[in-house]
């Protein structure tokens, strides 16, 4: 589920001392997303949402929210958003989420 060789690569470029910032970042912009795609899905968005979704998780470390975000992107992208899976989306990004923070111990500051 989670890339701990990116998470690992990430902590080195923007140093330790810094990882914390980076992550309270990237889930804030993440949770803005997932709840506009949980709250008001506009189908005409999804190739835009996810295609920004996938690059901040592979970015991350996310790597089964990346991979599910990609497949989404795809369908979108062919004219077949009502084929996009939402709800494995948001639960991808939950699980993943939980689980980075939980084995990292650390905390959703910015959300």
């Amino acid at each position: 589920m989670i890339d701990w060789q990116r998470v690992d690569e990430l902590r080195d470029e923007v140093g330790a001392e810094d990882f914390q910032e980076v992550v309270d970042i990237f889930l804030e912009e993440v949770d803005e997303v997932a709840d506009r795609l949980r709250e008001t899905p506009d189908p005409g968005s999804y190739e835009a949402e996810l295609h920004f979704l996938k690059g901040s998780a592979l970015n991350l470390g996310f790597a089964t929210l990346g991979t599910i975000c990609a497949d989404g992107e795809k369908l979108a992208a062919e004219d077949k958003p009502d084929a996009v899976d939402l709800t494995a989306v948001l639960s991808a990004y939950e699980a993943s989420k939980a689980e980075f923070l939980a084995q990292l111990g650390l905390t959703q500051d910015a959300a």
